[in-house]
């Protein structure tokens, strides 16, 4: 009878003792997660993740651009044509390839079993859901003016904000100390960014692409044919003739012209272009960033105002 109660006594303290360890762990566990747990607001809205943000994968190409800039390590990136864009390549080493920007391979990164995804505001509502599924997918947005945006909350996802606050703080020192010398030399003159896709010449809105470095930051006339546009708009070689920039920022990627890969030889040798004033003045800048620069990253962003500075200041 002693054997028993000795026995049942032992039984009744290891259960009371497996049940204050697993007690203990289930408090420990979510203490550290309460810990590890943030909110980030972006453009309004709050996105939730439950721990540390360490394996992120890179959605879109603005995403990776700023990722780039912030010296950000990825388990995944975007390709073009079957590999990491060239001019991120030294940022992307060894990085598995999720797809292209119009649809990213949703299985590949769920292979890749990401805390975070830093999507694009240009996916669809489908491809947006299905990222969802697998981690917290930001819509990363493609509208120039909400650059800082982008980056301060990427920073604020991988640990980064304060080198984020820093670029930008660099940033506006830098195009602030042009605006004056830039403004005063191209008064009233008309300046355009021209990006040529498929064969043909388009223009952006001022707040779109590459502008907001000219007409924002710069502080440079808007010319008529930028504050017309709604969205990428064709520009004819005729209306530019009537235009008549002082200066251009001719951007040909040719991954973009495939079906026309003499455009930019042909645009250059038209008589209508050559008798432009940019032209006569050799004021025509053809590809002073990497022509696939999204535009509205802090990657192009730099990039372009180094571009702006040096040529339009020399």
């Amino acid at each position: 009878m002693k054997k028993y109660l000795t026995l049942l006594l032992l039984i009744v303290l290891f259960a009371s003792l497996t049940s204050c360890t697993a007690k203990k762990s289930s408090e420990v566990g979510e203490v550290e997660s309460k810990d590890t747990s943030f909110i980030v607001n972006y453009l309004g809205q709050d996105y939730s993740f439950d721990k540390k943000v360490e394996n992120i994968v890179l959605a879109s190409l603005e995403g990776m651009e700023d990722a780039a800039v912030l010296g950000i390590k990825a388990a995944g990136v975007l390709e073009v044509a079957g590999q990491v864009p060239k001019y991120l390549a030294d940022d992307f080493k060894d990085v598995t390839l999720v797809g292209d920007k119009m649809k990213p391979n949703a299985e590949v990164i769920l292979g890749l079993n990401p805390d975070a995804i830093i999507g694009s505001s240009k996916l669809s509502e489908e491809v947006m859901a299905q990222l969802n599924k697998i981690a917290v997918t930001l819509p990363y947005s493609h509208i120039s003016a909400n650059w800082k945006d982008n980056l301060l909350a990427l920073g604020e996802i991988t640990d980064k904000k304060d080198e984020a606050n820093k670029l930008i703080s660099d940033y506006e020192e830098k195009s602030l100390k042009a605006k004056e010398d830039i403004k005063n030399k191209y008064k009233d003159q008309n300046i355009l960014v021209i990006r040529v896709r498929k064969g043909l010449m388009y223009v952006y809105p001022a707040d779109v692409y590459l502008n907001p470095v000219l007409y924002t930051d710069l502080g440079l006339k808007i010319p008529d044919i930028v504050t017309q546009a709604k969205a990428q708009a064709e520009l004819t070689i005729e209306t530019l003739a009537e235009i008549n920039p002082d200066a251009i920022f001719l951007q040909f990627e040719d991954s973009e012209n495939s079906d026309a890969p003499e455009a930019l030889n042909e645009l250059l040798a038209n008589p209508i272009f050559e008798s432009l004033e940019a032209t006569k003045n050799n004021k025509v800048f053809v590809n002073t960033v990497e022509p696939l620069a999204q535009g509205g990253t802090a990657w192009s962003k730099v990039k372009f105002l180094d571009a702006v500075v040096d040529n339009l200041l020399k």
